[in-house]
């Protein structure tokens, strides 16, 4: 299968970057490079083999070591040996996750600060809330 660049960076987006078996970071520019570091390669979620296609739905950046250990392998079984139950965010994804938990800990810190020091509370439990909540990674 041969791919050009402007599809290697799409499905190299679809996860920001990493590994979608192990979510360990890759090398954009070691495409291919078997051995070095953060080498990868495109990975069919569904195997041609099994009737899976080359459509970008159905392809993920994979280390090459990762992807040549799945062979066969479903990604849920792959995966889970590593702990892992998805495939890791794109940056847009991840972007949007972070803004919702600021907006969720901005609530629930203003709610509490309110309760502890009245309106002044409010506004400072607000922005810790926010900042903390900004600070958990949605991976």
């Amino acid at each position: 299968m041969k791919l050009d660049d402007s599809i290697l960076r799409a499905i190299y987006a679809k996860t920001n970057g990493r590994c979608h078996i192990c979510h360990k970071r890759l090398a954009f520019s070691n495409y291919g490079e078997h051995g070095a570091r953060g080498a990868w390669e495109v990975d069919h979620s569904i195997p041609v083999a099994e009737g899976g296609t080359d459509h970008l739905n159905n392809l993920f950046p994979a280390h090459t070591t990762c992807n040549r250990r799945k062979q066969a392998q479903s990604n849920q079984i792959v995966r889970s040996a590593h702990g892992i139950t998805r495939a890791p965010l794109s940056s847009d994804a991840v972007r949007r996750e972070k803004f919702g938990n600021a907006l969720s800990g901005a609530f629930a810190g203003g709610l509490l600060g309110a309760r502890i020091a009245g309106p002044a509370g409010f506004w400072i439990g607000a922005i810790a809330g926010g900042f903390m909540g900004f600070q958990i990674d949605p991976d």
